[in-house]
């Protein structure tokens, strides 16, 4: 039985959407279909169960490309970070009030932010901990390399956020798995740099597009791509790997 249905129109690729009995709002569905249509769409959109109206393409799908790249279709939050850590810990070793549990991670982690006051923020270090200058120390270099081609990100938050968890819709989480075990869930934000990152190529990628005229063959702007090879597509996909390969999984 085939769990997934397809969306498609003349001249698009398939959209596999695993909606089933989730309703999908028709703009979300019209934007899938406008992303369909790029030529360099790989095989099929895959489409998941939380996909919702997003800037350009939807947020909850999965968008492959082969020779371009969308910055739009990856997100203008870029380096925000979703982990499960399972623990040694069972339900019966967690007290019956979590409260003094919960005031101790929000004493540990920065969180929330203060709009306009980013020296004074109430979701970052104000003197950064050994641990996280020492990873900073390794994220140093790739960053020295952005902000000297691209000093505009000298103004993004960097070390002070570092290891912080933001605000809206971030989290840390105590849950149970179905045999009690303790993990420890978390979603942490770009916190500042991977939003700018994300915002600029994205303006420039629209850019690129009017500059060679394509944006008139696109079927919404923010669709604006990078080819693969170009020297902005290098650089792009050089600061979505900042740290990747340093920082502990």
């Amino acid at each position: 039985m085939q769990k997934y249905e397809v969306l498609k129109e003349d001249k698009t690729r398939p959209v596999k959407m695993w909606t089933k009995g989730v309703p999908v709002e028709d703009i979300a569905k019209t934007q899938l279909l406008e992303t369909a249509q790029l030529p360099f769409i790989f095989k099929h959109i895959a489409v998941m169960p939380d996909v919702h109206l997003g800037r350009g393409s939807t947020i909850g799908s999965v968008i492959p490309t082969t020779g371009a790249v969308i910055p739009a279709a990856v997100g203008v939050d870029i380096g925000c970070g979703m982990m499960a850590v399972q623990l040694s810990l069972t339900a019966q070793d967690l007290p019956e009030d979590l409260m003094p549990l919960r005031l101790a991670i929000e004493k540990a982690v920065p969180h929330g932010s203060t709009p306009g006051n980013k020296k004074y923020d109430k979701g970052s270090w104000h003197n950064p901990p050994p641990i996280v200058q020492e990873y900073w120390q390794q994220l140093l270099p790739g960053f020295e390399k952005l902000t000297s081609k691209y000093p505009r990100f000298l103004k993004a938050n960097s070390l002070h956020h570092l290891g912080t968890l933001g605000s809206g819709n971030h989290f840390i989480e105590v849950c149970l798995d179905e045999t009690d075990q303790v993990w420890i869930m978390l979603h942490s934000g770009s916190r500042g740099i991977g939003h700018a990152i994300g915002q600029y190529f994205s303006e420039l990628a629209q850019k690129e597009m009017k500059k060679y005229f394509i944006d008139t063959y696109l079927p919404n702007n923010d669709l604006a791509y990078f080819a693969e090879g170009t020297e902005y597509c290098r650089d792009y996909l050089e600061k979505l790997c900042i740290g990747r390969r340093t920082l502990p999984v």
